[in-house]
């Protein structure tokens, strides 16, 4: 991974609709000026079953933030370290406070989920996103999230690797 590695404790806040959705910890493993990559464990209590890929305790997430991108793509392990997928949020660009020890994104409702194998990539949500109103109240940023809803979809066809350089990370996605 290009950058400075900086491990250090932040906290990531998830923002959807105005409201704070979850706040997690998270140690950050990089921060180049734009990327942030951080690690975090499943943050949520239980399992939660998507029905093509089930988060639950013990997953690792390693995710990657970006200040002038329009989305957030998280690797997601398994306890043993076996890699299930990325799990990819749309979202506003990042925002790091003055301090540097919080992340905080804004959820717009799109996802996408790439399989580890990428035999399966899945635009999610699409529904929840046409029911929140953004393409009224900010038709920029709803074109801009779309846009970059096509984009990872395409990036995760032709494979998540080359965006994230996850070999350099494969080793601290564990630790």
């Amino acid at each position: 991974m290009s950058g400075r590695s900086v491990e250090a404790d932040v906290e990531v806040v998830l923002v959807k609709a105005g409201r704070t959705k979850i706040r997690y910890p998270a140690r950050l493993l990089a921060n180049d000026g734009t990327r942030l990559t951080v690690r975090a464990p499943w943050a949520a209590e239980g399992v939660r079953d998507f029905g093509f890929v089930r988060f639950e305790p013990g997953d690792v997430f390693v995710e990657h933030y970006w200040r002038d991108r329009w989305y957030a793509v998280k690797e997601v392990r398994s306890s043993d370290g076996s890699l299930k997928g990325w799990y990819c949020d749309i979202t506003r660009p990042a925002a790091v406070d003055g301090s540097g020890s919080t992340i905080v994104v804004e959820d717009l409702d799109l996802d996408l989920w790439v399989s580890a194998d990428g035999s399966e990539v899945l635009r999610l949500d699409e529904d929840e996103f046409a029911a929140s109103g953004l393409a009224a109240a900010d038709p920029e940023a709803a074109a801009r999230a779309v846009e970059a809803l096509d984009e990872l979809e395409r990036l995760g066809r032709e494979g998540l690797v080359r965006l994230l350089d996850v070999s350099d990370v494969s080793d601290v996605s564990r630790g």
